[in-house]
């Protein structure tokens, strides 16, 4: 009940979402689908038999109209036809909309401040839970409610038509032995592959978790002498997957073979009904053979209901992971949460804990950064500098105290670029922007010309990570599409780092650039900040305030430009 109860949210989703009349007409259209079959079958049988009956006979056969059942029987050959065409479509649409709508409202949760970071040490995890998980819950609409849908219906009818056409009693009979069965067959294959499934979402986890680490570690591995026992972690893991895989195969012929004995056994009670009454003389041959194969097309949802009951397993595995996510998103930032004039950072007895740490990284301090104002923070690597940053960009949530700022805009110091042309890479930042507005951003960041000489200049595609460009190519783009933000607060962390001189050089000098401009142009309300996490002279000497954060005391030192404890702090920095 448990299991069941996990999947209750998804369930509720799906029937909750905007889509759900599409939903109703998929399930309709299946359930037309194996009523036209029914009809199509049984009208065949019930044909065939009578014309074979009245050719036995010079009167019989002419006067017996082949006309009206040929007819039918193409009609119901057409509606099948067109009935599965229409399913399919329907309800493969409406799955694929209402997952990914979930994808998105997952994502939303797991990008919020007390999840955020915990997930960014575990990326495969996160990975997992936004492919995998989501896509394990496919089954829950295809191939779980629609084929019972559609058993029920297909029970219903054949309980109907055999109460019609034999007697109550066979079609009391038949329509349950459809229904128990085909029920039992699902209860008992998720439950001994419940297991089973755990183990290899578990297992299969694991693989990706290790192939990621092997990918992204490649050369500190190598380094240490730890590539063999990575790829070793990567071989056990996936044995254990593949012998999950077996298991799993080995328990969906097993329900293959059970539901077929289902069919076989329903079968053989309707053709002895059948046979009894027509044998006393209450029903002909051709009604004989319509019961028998009414049957056949009446056991059609246990095909398909099969492949659903070996994922449901994974299925109620994914729903426990993600359900609770669901049941508590956050909502958006509160209108007030804006400092007060004049001020675009105001940190008022905050700290920083992270989950699972002894101490606080900083605690009960005060922080304000003025409107227009270039603040850099600095301290030893470790002190919490970036932790700081994610603070005030809001992926990290303080632990006591309250965050007032203004939008923002950040530069990491990794280079987050995609797989588009360049345009798109920079219209991440502000996606109206024309043109002539982007070709201002590059020449501000100093790569106009470098994107001149492309060949097919702003549409020119980049491959992953900024493929295609240099390393401080990329990195000059990213503050192209960070110049683009019309967000009054930057967040930079140590924005040269990893570059050659000239390169950091102009880097700088294009953010100072900025800066000024923005502060002589500002709106009337806001002139734009900089918060710039560093450890390096030629990034700091350009700031309005240095703060120094001291681990070890828990303080904040600060000093403003032009002073001689401005020119102290700048010489424990690197010089870069």
């Amino acid at each position: 009940m448990k299991a069941w109860n996990a999947l209750r949210p998804i369930v509720l989703l799906f029937a909750q979402s905007p889509y759900r009349r599409r939903m109703l007409l998929g399930s309709l259209l299946a359930a037309i689908t194996v009523c036209a079959g029914m009809s199509l079958l049984g009208l065949s049988g019930w044909f065939l038999t009578a014309s074979y009956v009245a050719g036995l006979s010079t009167a019989t056969a002419v006067v017996f109209d082949v006309f009206a059942p040929g007819a039918g029987v193409r009609f119901f050959s057409m509606l099948r036809t067109g009935a599965r065409y229409s399913e399919r479509v329907v309800t493969h649409d409406a799955t694929l909309r209402v997952l990914a709508a979930l994808r998105v409202q997952l994502f939303s949760r797991l990008a919020a401040a007390d999840t955020a970071l915990a997930l960014r040490q575990r990326p495969a995890r996160l990975l997992h839970r936004l492919t995998a998980d989501i896509d394990a819950l496919d089954a829950v609409y295809l191939r779980l409610l629609t084929p019972a849908v559609s058993l029920l219906v297909s029970a219903a009818l054949t309980a109907l038509a055999l109460t019609i056409f034999l007697n109550w009693q066979s079609g009391l009979l038949v329509g349950a032995m459809v229904l128990a069965g085909g029920l039992a067959c699902v209860a008992w294959c998720v439950r001994h592959g419940f297991m089973t499934s755990l183990r290899r979402s578990f297992a299969g986890e694991q693989l990706r978790a290790a192939v990621i680490d092997a990918v992204g570690a490649q050369t500190e591995l190598v380094m240490a002498g730890g590539l063999q026992r990575q790829m070793a972690r990567i071989a056990a893991a996936e044995r254990q997957q593949y012998a999950a895989d077996i298991r799993l195969n080995r328990l969906e012929a097993n329900v293959a073979i059970a539901m077929a004995m289902v069919g076989h056994l329903a079968t053989a009670a309707a053709l002895l009904c059948a046979a009894w009454l027509a044998q006393r003389g209450e029903i002909g041959a051709p009604i004989a053979a319509l019961a028998t194969l009414l049957l056949l097309a009446a056991l059609e949802p246990l095909t398909h209901i099969r492949r659903g009951a070996i994922e449901a397993s994974r299925t109620l595995l994914a729903a426990r992971r993600i359900a609770p996510l669901l049941e508590d998103v956050p909502t958006t930032a509160p209108e007030n949460s804006a400092p007060a004039a004049g001020l675009a950072v105001d940190m008022q007895a905050v700290s920083i804990q992270h989950p699972g740490s002894p101490a606080p990284v900083l605690q009960h301090f005060d922080l304000q950064v003025a409107d227009g104002e270039w603040l850099v923070l600095a301290g030893p690597s470790g002190a919490g500098k970036s932790s700081l940053m994610a603070l005030i960009g809001g992926d990290l949530a303080p632990s006591a105290g309250q965050v007032l700022r203004l939008p923002c805009a950040s530069l990491p110091q990794r280079t987050e670029l995609f797989q588009a042309i360049v345009a798109d890479n920079l219209r991440l930042g502000r996606p109206d922007a024309s043109d002539d507005e982007l070709w201002a951003a590059l020449q501000t960041a100093g790569l106009a010309e470098v994107i001149r000489a492309l060949p097919q200049q702003l549409n020119t595609p980049l491959g992953s990570q900024g493929a295609g460009l240099s390393g401080g190519e990329s990195r000059r783009l990213a503050l192209a599409r960070l110049l683009l933000h019309p967000g009054p607060l930057a967040l930079l962390d140590e924005p040269t780092e990893g570059l050659d001189r000239q390169t950091a050089n102009q880097v700088m000098t294009a953010i100072a650039q900025w800066h000024a401009a923005r502060s002589r142009s500002g709106s009337a309300s806001h002139h734009g900040a900089i918060v710039m996490a560093s450890h390096l002279q030629r990034e700091a000497r350009h700031a309005d305030r240095i703060v120094w954060i001291d681990p070890l005391q828990g303080r904040l030192e600060q000093a403003r430009q032009g002073t001689a404890a401005f020119d102290a702090l700048l010489q424990r920095l690197r010089p870069g």
